[in-house]
């Protein structure tokens, strides 16, 4: 219970900092860059926020952690697991095909 706390509490106060600190750094960088290449404007710290909330949007998405590639990495695992051996190796081919092969083939011999 003491453990969830202190995460709790460091969470509530590193987060507040981290956000702060990148939107500082990301004004810095704009205002540094934008207006000498481009002339641009150079931007307030809560327009930094809101191009990096923009860009989360466009770019990024709100997913959470990697838990969608996770559990496609479990799906093929069941599904490798529930293959012939005959019906791995067409697999095997099949992506050989597309892919091209990692390396020399086993067994062949180098000229």
């Amino acid at each position: 219970m003491r453990r969830n706390f202190a995460k709790v509490l460091m969470f509530l106060v590193f987060a507040p900092l981290f956000v702060f600190v990148f939107g500082l750094v990301v004004m810095h960088l704009w205002n540094w860059l934008m207006p000498a290449l481009f002339g641009w404007r150079v931007i307030s710290f809560w327009q930094a926020m809101g191009v990096l909330i923009l860009s989360r949007i466009l770019f990024g998405g709100f997913h959470g952690r990697s838990g969608g590639r996770m559990h496609w990495r479990h799906r093929m695992k069941e599904r490798w697991e529930r293959m012939t051996p005959e019906e791995r190796e067409k697999l095997r081919q099949t992506v050989r095909g597309r892919c091209g092969s990692p390396g020399p083939e086993a067994g062949a011999t180098e000229p």
